[in-house]
């Protein structure tokens, strides 16, 4: 397959040597385009957590690196009329020595771009080639390499690099084909298991809880109390969901703005007020986020009731992600308010990691399936250049021989008979020269299995005629 991946994660590098080795911005447009001259194309991966260059080694290899390789089967099975070109400069197969050979030219070249020393980054890289190669970028796409098990941004993260090699005209038909496979079998994984179907973190866990209490979302108004980092993460997941209407209520108006600016989009009315105004606006929430990292109560129980009633006591959720709490913890005796703390939410991940454990394991099981069935489909996808390849050069040299036999023909004095007679020797020399030869090299060997596999092939393809 010569598809080779080489990088660093949070398993195995620390986050001081995975920033030095991050590739972003303009590194990576200029890092593709070095790349392309030994590679038959390349994807580069960098996220916080990791940074992986995924590469095809050139199916023709420089003459010093072929040397290092050892015979293949086009070696054997190539008829040795074809012209004088040399059998390892038509091999489509390259050999292990000449695979890991380009694997430390990559390694190299990825320790000068960013001006390291090979030996102080190659005990933190990792290496896997072909099927292994495969396994792992599959594992990498559906989230079974992340540090949050079975989390969907990678996916989003890997298509964007895919799109960068694609601006960069660095992705070659095959490397192409290959990821078109691996992003169908993430899909799968994540259809046919349940790897993320369970939210891990505060922001997906508090959005999972508003689809299962409300389902009516363009007409329900979300109100965020203080705009800091988590709860903008927060505000930003069940924005997403399609909540129609979203109140901002902080001290500083201008993070409550920039975080307005963020969420504001068609069809949802994103408004700005005080963080005195919180008395009268909780009335309008259905969803109420709340982080303020202030000391003191902003929302009671008398507060939560006065709005309640003025709501004709529908239903209303209730998130405090704040410590000190936010909201006070009796509200939550209160009927038709739903009040989850940090905790809460920290019992609810737990749960739902372990949960996701438990579906990791199918998942790897469906990985593996899935690599053999990629795998299978790629030899095939294979095999059929090399036999139009085999065809080809068949053919020519058959054209060839013809049109010695028609030039005979036409000088005088020649025999018809002779020409013909001597035509269809050399043909039949020709066409069953390389099966020969491998049936010879078999026998010598003594690979029984692959002797009877020829001879049981040519057998069935004579019956055919």
């Amino acid at each position: 397959m010569r598809l080779v991946v080489i990088g660093v994660n949070h398993k195995t590098a620390p986050v001081a040597l995975r920033e030095r080795l991050a590739l972003v911005g303009e590194d990576v447009a200029i890092a593709l385009e070095q790349l392309e001259a030994f590679t038959d194309g390349s994807v580069i991966v960098s996220t916080c957590n990791r940074t992986e260059i995924y590469a095809l080694v050139p199916q023709t290899l420089s003459q010093s690196q072929q040397a290092v390789t050892s015979p293949t089967v086009n070696d054997v099975t190539s008829p040795s009329f074809i012209s004088n070109t040399s059998n390892a400069a038509l091999s489509t197969n390259i050999s292990s020595a000449a695979i890991s050979a380009h694997i430390v030219k990559i390694k190299t070249w990825l320790a000068d771009f960013k001006q390291l020393s090979l030996t102080e980054i190659d005990p933190y890289l990792y290496v896997h080639r072909d099927t292994h190669a495969l396994t792992h970028w599959l594992r990498v796409a559906a989230g079974l390499d992340s540090m949050i098990l079975g989390e969907p941004q990678i996916l989003g993260q890997i298509k964007r690099s895919v799109h960068m090699a694609q601006e960069q005209k660095v992705l070659s038909n095959q490397l192409g084909w290959i990821v078109d496979q691996v992003f169908a079998a993430a899909k799968r994984v994540r259809n046919e298991t349940k790897v993320g179907a369970q939210a891990v973190s505060l922001s997906f866990a508090a959005a999972k809880l508003v689809t299962q209490i409300f389902d009516d979302l363009p007409n329900r108004t979300l109100l965020v109390v203080a705009a800091g980092e988590m709860n903008r993460l927060v505000a930003t997941h069940i924005a997403g969901l399609g909540v129609g209407r979203v109140i901002i209520c902080n001290r500083n108006p201008e993070r409550a703005e920039a975080l307005a600016a963020e969420l504001r989009k068609p069809g949802r009315q994103v408004e700005v007020r005080t963080l005195q105004a919180l008395p009268q606006v909780l009335a309008e929430a259905d969803i109420v986020s709340s982080c303020s990292g202030s000391m003191d109560l902003l929302i009671d129980k008398t507060m939560t009731l006065q709005a309640l009633k003025r709501r004709r006591y529908q239903p209303m959720l209730m998130i405090d992600l704040a410590v000190p709490r936010d909201i006070d913890s009796t509200v939550s005796r209160i009927d038709d308010v739903y009040l989850y703390s940090v905790d809460d939410l920290q019992h609810v991940i737990a749960g739902n990691i372990e949960q996701r454990r438990q579906a990791a394991v199918d998942a790897e099981l469906l990985v593996s399936q899935l690599v053999v069935e990629m795998d299978r489909r790629f030899q095939v996808r294979q095999v059929g250049k090399d036999i139009q390849q085999y065809r080809e050069r068949t053919h020519d040299q058959v054209d060839k021989l013809l049109n010695e036999s028609i030039a005979k023909l036409n000088a005088e004095g020649a025999s018809p008979e002779d020409i013909i007679a001597e035509l269809s020797r050399r043909l039949t020399q020709t066409l069953t020269h390389a099966p020969s030869k491998l049936m010879r090299k078999a026998a010598r060997e003594g690979d029984s299995e692959l002797l009877d596999f020829v001879v049981s092939g040519l057998k069935d393809a004579n019956r055919g005629h």
